[in-house]
């Protein structure tokens, strides 16, 4: 992957993790949903299975969510954890504002 492409890759994860962690924050009247969201949407970005498998057949759905953990690159790590800290930002934004008493709705 090159310089630019994980640059451009790390500031979008940010940005999108921040903004919807913000509007669901807004909307569900919590300050930290995503960042609770945000670890489940990073399993069913990694893994190559269907979620109903890990019901079904849970012992080889958690083996090859284990090998495929494994194998992602250090890259997709610093993207992945450029949308978790836009994740927790959010939530730190949405608690500095109702300390300042700003009611959303």
């Amino acid at each position: 992957m090159s310089i630019p492409v994980l640059l451009i890759s790390i500031l979008l994860f940010f940005v999108l993790a921040f903004g919807i962690g913000f509007l669901a924050n807004m909307l569900f009247r919590t300050t930290w949903f995503m960042v609770v969201i945000y670890p489940l949407l990073i399993v069913m970005i990694v893994d190559k299975i269907s979620t109903i498998k890990y019901f079904t057949n849970t012992s080889s759905a958690f083996e090859t969510l284990k090998t495929n953990f494994m194998a992602v690159g250090t890259g997709d790590i610093v993207i992945l954890s450029a949308g978790l800290v836009g994740a927790i930002m959010s939530g730190v934004v949405i608690l500095s504002l109702r300390k300042n008493g700003y009611q959303m709705f």
